[in-house]
Order: C-alpha cells, then sequence, then structure tokens
C-alpha cells in the first residue's frame, strides 16, 4: 500500500517553545510551533510506515493540496497540525475529503470541535457525559459576578497545554481577571474558565472503532512530583520545560493503580466520549477526579503527540509501550484501524470515491 505521511515539520529555526509564553504578552505567541512535530518523531513514524508500505512525505503547507492530487495514495497518516485559526487540525482532513484520499484519524468535523474547548464540552454536556462546570468570555466585561474559587483559566482553541502555565490555576478574582486579560491578550481567542478539580489526573490512549476501541492501559499524572511551590496542574511548564529528555520527571504511572471499579469507569467514560465526538482510529482522553473521586473528562486530542523515544515521556506511545506495542507496531495498529473502518464503510460510502 503507497501511504503518504502528512506532517508540520517543527524547524529548528523557528522554535521557540521551550519557554512559557511571556508575561506581557508579545504577538503572535511565543509557543506557537509547540503542536508540531520534530525531524525525529516524523522519521520515526516514516520507519514505522515503511516496514511494511510504501512510504511519501508530504509537508501539510499551502502546496500539500497539489502534492495529494499527483501522489494518489492509498492512504494517508495525518499527523498535521496546521498552525492558523480554529479549523487548522481539520485542513489537511478536508482537502483530503475533497480529493476522496482516504486518511487515518477523525474527519475534519471532530477535530474542529475536539480543538475548541467549548464546543467539546457543551457536546459531552449534552450526551450527559461529566465534564468540569464553565464558562466563555470573551472580553473582561464578561466574567461572570459569582464564582466558586479555585478556577483554572485556559485559551478556548488551543492544544499541547499551550496558554495553560502554572499561572492558569487562580484562587481568587484578581488572579482571575489577571489570567483572562493574559490569554485575550496573548492568544486572541475567548478564555475559558473552568471549576478546578481537586483529585487525580490520567491520560487515556484509545485505538480502533465501534466495538473494537481498545483502551490502552490509563498513564497518571503524579502531580505531587511537580517542582515544590508549584500549582498541581499539568502546565505547559510542566510538559515542555521542568521534563526534558535528557532529565525526565518521574511524573507518570503506566499503568495507573486503579482500583477495578474506578478503572472501568474510566474506560467506559472514555469510551462513551470517543463515540459522542465522532473519533476514529487513534485518539487520547484527559481525566481528572472531583472531590468525591468521580471521574470527568478534561479534554480530547484526536491527533495526539507520539514522541518516539521513552524517556521523551509521550503518553501515547508510554500507554502503547505497557500493552506490549512497539512503537512501529503502534503505528501501524493506527493504519490497521483505519483499513478496517474504510472496508466497513466503502460500499455506498463516499469515503473512498475518487475525483481524481
Amino acid at each position: 500500500m503507497h501511504i503518504v505521511l502528512a506532517f508540520n515539520l517543527r524547524e529548528e529555526s523557528v522554535v521557540a517553545d521551550d519557554q512559557p509564553p511571556s508575561e506581557p504578552p508579545s504577538l503572535p505567541s511565543e509557543d506557537i510551533y509547540a503542536e508540531w512535530d520534530d525531524i525525529h518523531t516524523i522519521r520515526a513514524v516514516e520507519s514505522a510506515l515503511a516496514s511494511k508500505h510504501q512510504v511519501s512525505l508530504v509537508e501539510a503547507d499551502l502546496d500539500a493540496f497539489s502534492h495529494f492530487r499527483r501522489l494518489k495514495p492509498d492512504l494517508v497518516f495525518n499527523m498535521a497540525e496546521g498552525l492558523f485559526g480554529a479549523s487548522r487540525e481539520a485542513q489537511v482532513p478536508a482537502m483530503l475529503d475533497m480529493l476522496g484520499i482516504p486518511y487515518t484519524g477523525s474527519d475534519p468535523v471532530t477535530l474542529g470541535i475536539c480543538l475548541d474547548k467549548r464546543r467539546t464540552k457543551e457536546i459531552l454536556s449534552c450526551h450527559r457525559i461529566a465534564t468540569p462546570r464553565f464558562a466563555v468570555v470573551s472580553s473582561l466585561a464578561e466574567i461572570p459576578a459569582r464564582l466558586r474559587y479555585p478556577l483554572i483559566v485556559k485559551p478556548t482553541l488551543e492544544g499541547s497545554s499551550k496558554g495553560v502555565t502554572d499561572k492558569a490555576l487562580v484562587h481568587d478574582r484578581k488572579a482571575l481577571v489577571r489570567q483572562v486579560e493574559w490569554v485575550l491578550n496573548t492568544y486572541c481567542q475567548p478564555a475559558l474558565v473552568e471549576e478546578f478539580l481537586p483529585g487525580r489526573e490520567f491520560t487515556v490512549a484509545m485505538l480502533g472503532n465501534g466495538d473494537d476501541i481498545q483502551v490502552l492501559p490509563i498513564v497518571e499524572i503524579n502531580l505531587h512530583t511537580l517542582p515544590a511551590g508549584v500549582n498541581p496542574i499539568y502546565s505547559f511548564e510542566a510538559k515542555w520545560i521542568w521534563d526534558q529528555e535528557e532529565n525526565p520527571l518521574e511524573i507518570f504511572t503506566c499503568p495507573a493503580k486503579l482500583d477495578p471499579f474506578l478503572e472501568r469507569s474510566i474506560e467506559e467514560l472514555c469510551k462513551k466520549t470517543f463515540r459522542a465526538l465522532g473519533c476514529r482510529d487513534w485518539c487520547r482522553v484527559d481525566v481528572r477526579l472531583d472531590a468525591r473521586g468521580m471521574p470527568h473528562i478534561i479534554e480530547l486530542n484526536p491527533l495526539p503527540g507520539i514522541l518516539p523515544r521513552p524517556e521523551q515521556n509521550s503518553c501515547f506511545p508510554k500507554a502503547a509501550r505497557a500493552a506490549g506495542l512497539s512503537y512501529e507496531q503502534m503505528i501501524l495498529r493506527v493504519v490497521d484501524a483505519a483499513c478496517q473502518r474504510l472496508q466497513r464503510t466503502e460500499k455506498g460510502d463516499h469515503e473512498n470515491r475518487c475525483l481524481l
């Protein structure tokens, strides 16, 4: 099978993501490329795909459409994050849908919704899936008068903990106003103000579709191992600054130590979430417990990070290793999930119809 690997390359020359955005902010935000992949990750995925398939590379830039059209691959392995706008993760899948080229992962609608934390939580609420209470504010005047602290403030349309610095957890109105203002000015988008849950935090990797969805061993984020004096959140600093490859934080336990009832509750909640948002092939879901120990969905990432080396502490590959899958096997399982899904839907479905 001929597979095109679609990606965004994080050039060393443009990287400024080893520091949180400065305060006061500059524009554009200094973590703008944090979601893109470095050359080592792209090469590792290429190598895994090449173990069974013919592979071509296409960078998701302005020439991507013409490259897809010329190459006419059997499948695109999509890991392109895009750069600007709420539709950025949906752009490559949308053009592939237009060309009738099948691809791994979720469709543009799901990718767009999951990037928007407000829309994600609205859908979760509609399906009665537990998620922290929230408000979305586009100006300081919209901050509700009565709120129960502590709260956590996030940009509405970012991933990879962008904008969720150690200061995102606020305990009073003065800090809330300051953090909302920083998000509005830095990211030029509404701020999500969310109830802070004080319990344990997990991330859950999932593979497959329909009744064949596999929940990989649950990863717990041990927030008590963070540096002394910082807030108990998996912040931008925790993910990208304090946890370095040469000196990784001992912040993860996988499989998480859970009693069977809680483990089953988290797994079922994540499966329900996966289906409610229309995810396909793979996804990583972040979960946190409330004060009563009940799991809530924090957010989804249907385009999860997959750094290849164990010391890089990337959670999806970490869960895959705990399940007995090598990096190569993990990548090929995503391809297999996509192929099985496409086989099930090819009769009368537009997904495989080629316009070329």
